[in-house]
């Protein structure tokens, strides 16, 4: 037996709200104690109230295992977003610091250089989202959008984070709470249906895409992923490809590539991603406009080095 854990920061408020509503939805059963925390149970889904700040709570998924002898699938971390903006919204995202060295500590969890498997629900949850916010109130008060991979904790399962932000007025937000807790429920199935997102591992035809390049709100890569049959592996903004404008001119040669950890992060996404999804076709998607010619440059050699598809929105839609 494998279940979905949602795992819940008791002391952050965006959490809290989004508990409450799950809990309201239906009747859950109260399940043991699990390191001195509540916990409920419906069918094959479990929540996990925990007491503190789970970006650096490591293992949550072995930690759950050992206590109670049950195999977690996927977790869901329901939470804050935190912006100087201000802007209200509601966010997915991948966690993972992949483009971090052994040497540098993460300043907000997670393992260096590494990522958790992506939760293949992200692009289809986010297209759920979208669909919710333009039917209710919240249109035009939220901006929904996705988050490039970023923070911890590290885990082996497959993960995503669905958050409210983006200050303190709009984390206690119970109407935006219960929107994003209907795009749990439906999609882990709990209103009976099959779910939104189920990887079928025996469909090779499917791609999984990387998406590389951007900002951290991944405008591009949020387009993308609106598109019916997308499914989105790991989210790489700019700033987690570091690397150092060689003096010579980049070629297919890799000792012509630039230094820095943009490998590293790009290698961690594709084999991260495809842990995530099995037998699927690994490809890549690139925010062209945001790199300079030579870093383009060296991240097509580097993707067509590691035999990965690169490709445009046409190519992955489709016609």
């Amino acid at each position: 037996m494998s279940v979905a854990l949602i795992v819940i920061n008791g002391e952050d408020i965006a959490s809290v709200v989004q508990a409450n509503a799950l809990l309201s939805k239906g009747d859950w059963k109260t399940g043991d104690l699990v390191e001195g925390c509540n916990t409920w149970n419906r069918g094959d889904v479990h929540i996990w109230w925990t007491k503190g700040n789970v970006l650096f709570e490591d293992n949550l998924d072995q930690r759950w295992h050992a206590e109670t002898g049950i195999d977690v699938q996927e977790v869901i971390f329901p939470s804050r977003h935190s912006a100087s903006s201000g802007i209200p919204s509601l966010t997915l995202h991948y966690i993972g610091v992949p483009h971090l060295l052994d040497s540098e500590k993460p300043p907000f969890g997670g393992a260096s250089g590494k990522a958790p498997p992506p939760n293949p629900r992200l692009a289809s949850w986010f297209r759920l989202l979208n669909n919710k916010v333009n039917e209710s109130d919240l249109e035009g008060d939220f901006d929904v959008t996705l988050e490039t991979t970023h923070h911890g904790p590290w885990l082996e399962t497959p993960s995503l984070y669905i958050e409210i932000g983006s200050d303190e007025s709009t984390w206690n937000r119970e109407d935006a709470a219960h929107i994003l807790a209907d795009v749990i429920w439906e999609g882990l199935g709990l209103d009976g249906s099959s779910g939104h997102g189920n990887w079928d591992s025996e469909d090779v035809n499917h791609r999984a895409i990387i998406c590389i390049g951007g900002g951290h709100y991944a405008p591009r890569h949020s387009a993308l992923a609106l598109r019916d049959g997308i499914w989105l592996g790991h989210i790489l903004a700019n700033y987690a490809l570091p690397m150092e404008k060689p003096e010579n001119e980049v070629t297919e040669n890799p000792d012509t590539w630039p230094n820095g950890a943009w490998k590293q992060a790009i290698g961690e996404a594709i084999d991260s991603t495809k842990l995530a999804y099995e037998g699927a076709e690994i490809c890549a998607y690139l925010d062209r406009k945001s790199f300079k010619g030579w870093q383009r440059r060296a991240i097509t050699y580097f993707l067509n080095n590691q035999n990965i598809q690169i490709g445009r929105t046409g190519d992955f839609v489709d016609s």
